[in-house]
């Protein structure tokens, strides 16, 4: 009986909640020019994820700048020839959340994704996997920027 009163105050709201208007806010903002191919996947799936589809507003409400880094590393050697045959793509993010009016920051943050990636013996393919691992990654990275947009402009 306690468990169902302490649930009964809980107000949980999802981030999408366009009740709110915050599908209307997180469609108002701007991002910066990326200066990498990792920084342009970010950049654009955080374009889908908070516009709809429907691209970037013409005079954002709020602006986004973000610098994306990625870097490549093997973690599981082969004994016989201390070649990597498994790694880790990690993709980081340090980004600004302004508001465009007044030039208020909203909010620093700072997060990273680790995406594992198996090294095939054949070039190409290990380029391809790294490729991959990096897409992946910044399809994350970007889904947890718009979740910390969507909490601070919520709010």
């Amino acid at each position: 009986m306690s468990v169902a009163t302490a649930l009964a105050g809980c107000q949980v709201r999802p981030l999408h909640d366009g009740a709110a208007g915050r599908a209307e806010s997180l469609a108002a903002i701007g991002y910066s020019q990326a200066d990498s191919r990792v920084g342009q996947e970010v950049r654009n799936q955080l374009v889908f994820l908070t516009g709809g589809g429907g691209g970037e507003p013409a005079n954002p409400q709020y602006t986004v700048n973000m610098k994306v880094d990625s870097k490549t590393m093997g973690v599981l050697l082969e004994q016989s020839s201390d070649v990597p045959k498994a790694g880790r793509v990690i993709v980081s993010a340090d980004y600004t959340l302004t508001r465009t009016s007044d030039g208020t920051v909203l909010r620093t943050g700072r997060r990273q994704i680790v995406a594992p990636v198996d090294y095939p013996e054949q070039e190409f393919a290990k380029l391809r996997a790294i490729r991959d691992a990096e897409d992946r990654g910044a399809h994350q990275l970007a889904e947890l920027i718009r979740a910390d947009i969507a909490t601070i402009i919520g709010r």
